[in-house]
This record gives C-alpha cells, sequence and structure tokens, in this order.
C-alpha cells in the first residue's frame, strides 16, 4: 500500500525500522522504490514467530530466480498462500520445498545470514528453533487418516460463527453489508460482490485458474493461548482477519490507472485482477534489481562479489540477491531493547508502526530515530468493526502518542486516511 524510505541523504544507508507490519508488502513496495545507488537496511520486529515464519516464507518465494520459477506462476503461487485457507497441490509442492530450505537457513550456526534477504541470525537460539519447529509443521504432509484438511475450513467457520455469533444464520446479508456500506464507501469499490463473499464464506481470496484449491494453507494456522478454568491453554486454529479481506494488500490500488477503469459505474477489472498485476510488477522490478551484494559503501570487495558462504546458499536455494538491500529479523521483544543499545542510537531513518503495534510507540523512539527521521502509523480505517468515531479516537491517539515520541504531523502529508505520517519536532 505504500513506500516509506524517509528522507534520502546524498551519501549513507537508509535505514528502516517496522514494527507489526505482518506480511512484506512494505518491503517489497520500499525495495522497488529505493534508489540502486543507495545501501537499503530493514529491521523487521513482529509480535508472534508465526508472522516472523510467515515473512520469510514470502520473501523466500519473492527472490526465487525466474528462470527457477517464472513471474506467472510465482505471482500465483505467492498470492494463494498470502490469501488462500485453502491452495492448489502444486502450491503445496512449493511450500514444502521452501519450508526445507528455510530450516536450514535458520538453523545454520554460522553468524554470517545465509542470504541478506533473510537474515534471522540475530533472533535468540529459542526463537530460531520455534521457526524451524514452525517449518517442520509445514512440511508434514496429513495422513489418509489425519484430520487435517478439516481442520482449515472448521477453523474458519468457527472464527465467524464467533464473530457473528446470532448474526450467523444471515451471514449474507451482513458480509453485503460491510462490503457495500464500509469497504465500498472507504473507496475500495474495486472489490467485488462475489470475490468478497466467497472469501468471507471460505477464506478464498485467489482462484485464479480452474484448478481443485482443497489442501490446507499450514501457514495461516497459529496457536492461541486462553484461559480455561484459570489454566493457559494453547488453541491452533486460524486468528486472522475474517472481515477486511487480503485485497487491502495489493488489489486495491494500482499506478495502471486502466487498472482501475468503470463502465456504467462498474469496475472493469477485480481486486484479484489488480492484486495479480501489482505482484507481477514488483516482481518485474525486483528481477531488474537482482546483482551483487553490498554491504556498506566503503567494502569495495563486498560490491565486487557475494561472500562464500552467499555463494553457497545461492547455488542450494537458487535465490537472487537484491544489490545493496538487507532485511534482518529482530527479538520479538527487541523495540524496548534498542534503545539501550549503542548501534541502534539516533540510527533509523523511517520507522514503521502497524495498528495493532501503536501502543508500543513510545518516548524511547526519540533514542533510536535519526535526525530528520520520519514516523509512519497505520491507523484504523480498515478495521470495520469500529465505528466512525472510534475510528477517529484511534487517530487521535496515534497522534498523542507520537507527540510523546517527538514527533509532529507531516505538514505535507495529503493523508489517506490509511496512514498518518509524523516527522520529528523542531528544537
Amino acid at each position: 500500500m505504500g513506500a516509506y524510505t524517509g528522507p534520502v541523504k546524498s551519501d549513507g544507508e537508509i535505514n528502516v525500522l517496522l514494527v507489526g507490519s505482518g506480511d512484506p508488502r512494505h518491503i517489497l513496495k520500499t525495495v522497488v522504490e529505493c534508489p540502486e545507488k543507495r545501501n537499503l537496511h530493514i529491521w523487521v520486529v513482529e509480535k508472534s514467530m508465526e508472522v516472523v515464519a510467515r515473512q520469510l516464507l514470502l520473501l523466500y518465494l519473492t527472490l526465487i530466480q525466474q528462470k527457477k520459477m517464472g513471474i506467472n506462476e510465482k505471482t500465483e503461487v505467492f498470492l494463494e498462500l498470502f490469501g488462500n485457507t485453502e491452495i492448489r497441490s502444486q502450491t503445496a509442492e512449493t511450500l514444502r520445498q521452501a519450508a526445507s530450505q528455510l530450516i536450514l537457513s535458520v538453523t545454520e550456526t554460522t553468524e554470517d545470514a545465509m542470504h541478506p534477504c533473510l537474515n534471522t541470525t540475530i533472533l535468540k537460539f529459542r526463537e530460531r528453533d520455534e521457526l524451524a519447529r514452525i517449518f517442520k509443521l509445514w512440511i508434514q504432509q496429513p495422513s489418509p487418516a489425519d484430520s487435517a484438511p478439516a481442520m482449515m475450513p472448521k477453523a474458519w467457520d468457527y472464527r465467524v460463527r464467533q464473530h457473528l455469533g446470532t448474526r450467523y444464520d444471515s451471514r449474507n446479508g451482513q458480509f453485503d453489508w460491510d462490503l457495500r456500506m464500509k469497504l465500498h464507501e472507504k473507496g475500495c469499490g474495486v472489490i467485488s460482490k462475489q470475490q468478497y463473499m466467497q472469501w468471507r464464506e471460505r477464506g478464498l481470496a485467489f482462484e485464479m485458474r480452474e484448478a481443485v484449491y482443497q489442501i490446507p494453507n499450514p501457514t495461516l494456522l497459529s496457536i492461541r493461548v486462553f484461559s480455561q478454568k484459570g489454566e493457559k491453554v494453547g488453541v491452533r486454529g486460524y486468528w486472522g482477519d475474517i472481515v477486511s479481506s487480503p485485497y487491502l494488500s495489493f488489489g486495491v490500488e494500482s499506478d495502471d490507472k486502466s487498472l482501475l477503469k468503470t463502465q456504467n459505474g462498474q469496475h472493469l477489472k477485480t481486486a484479484q485482477d489488480i492484486s495479480f498485476a501489482n505482484m507481477q510488477g514488483l516482481f518485474q522490478s525486483l528481477s531488474s534489481r537482482w546483482g551483487c551484494v553490498t554491504t556498506s559503501p566503503s567494502d569495495t570487495e563486498a560490491e565486487k562479489e557475494p561472500t562464500m558462504s552467499q555463494q553457497t546458499s545461492l547455488c542450494v536455494n537458487n535465490l537472487m540477491l537484491l544489490s545493496g538491500v538487507s532485511v534482518t529479523f529482530l527479538p520479538l521483544d527487541s523495540l524496548q531493547k534498542l534503545p539501550h543499545k549503542q548501534k541502534y542510537c539516533h540510527y533509523f531513518n523511517t520507522i514503521y508502526f502497524s495498528a495493532n503495534c501503536v501502543h508500543q510507540l513510545g518516548p524511547m523512539m526519540r533514542q533510536i530515530a535519526a535526525p530528520d527521521a520520519v514516523l509512519v502509523v497505520e491507523l484504523a480505517k480498515y478495521i470495520l468493526d469500529l465505528n466512525k468515531q472510534q475510528e477517529a479516537g484511534f487517530g487521535e491517539k496515534v497522534a498523542s502518542l507520537a507527540l510523546e515520541a517527538g514527533f509532529e504531523p507531516c505538514r505535507e502529508d495529503g493523508t489517506d486516511g490509511v496512514h498518518a505520517v509524523f516527522v520529528q519536532q523542531k528544537k
């Protein structure tokens, strides 16, 4: 939905901190829009290791060389794993292969990352063990006697029933209301009724060919802890979005205005079409950036060729190296600790907070924000269960927290209501 690299210096590096971004759209868009001669370092803090695992998977798919997976196939596989509760058998096989390689990358004992865009070396050992455990779950093929194939539809239906309560029997009317009176009113008219209703009913957002979508997508399952009779119990299920839709990430905006054309008040393209075109464009741009890695402007050796371990991983994984780009995953509890580490003192040029991590935004940002840093915070526009007053209240809360952290609203920001952009207060 957007790329924010902050003020670009004529020299040096750009350091971006993403807090709770949840999926790689900001990473991909920022990489594509960053000038090629800059070194871009993206640091990621998430709320759970399941989300880190999905981020790693989607980045892994993105980096597969074109000769190993064509852009059309890559787009289909990416969107299926990104937004579908059930996937095709070919996609499941690609997932298993990717998970096998990712296990190697997170259990690697060397200090060098196997790939600069999949850098997990700073994570704690127990977090890397947890990632390996999650990837192994993705590889397991359910036996005929296993109930796993039925788990995803049941997990989805459980969430829908829980959310709607007594309205469950009239759910189609509720789905239609959410689409027309909420999403369409918020400018997402390109989301078609047929596709949205199918996603709300089954969790199937992207059906790009006549194929059988019936293998559960294990990457969407996670464990949530509940209190039962005074004891904490972990329940594995689907705990993600069941209202707003995956179309919001890649399917409601486009630089190609022909994709947004209407005729007689009807959109000619669907949110699925736009998602497909946008992802194709991103993958094409990333392929053109494929080159040798640069770690810093002064390191001329690194500019010439990757390290031996990186070369080895390229042979094993068949992944692209993106010139001057690195993505590093930080431990889950990093945000409180970064201000106390000398390395991150006045370090980040851009800091991004998702709506569900806003409560973590605080005065410690002053310690880690670089001079002239930009703060970007996701607003509550697409949290459809909030009314207009609650949405406005959320925006006021964000502005208040940003002020405490030493940031003021960006005067040049023509806000779209999706994000609020702040700049450091002038002293």
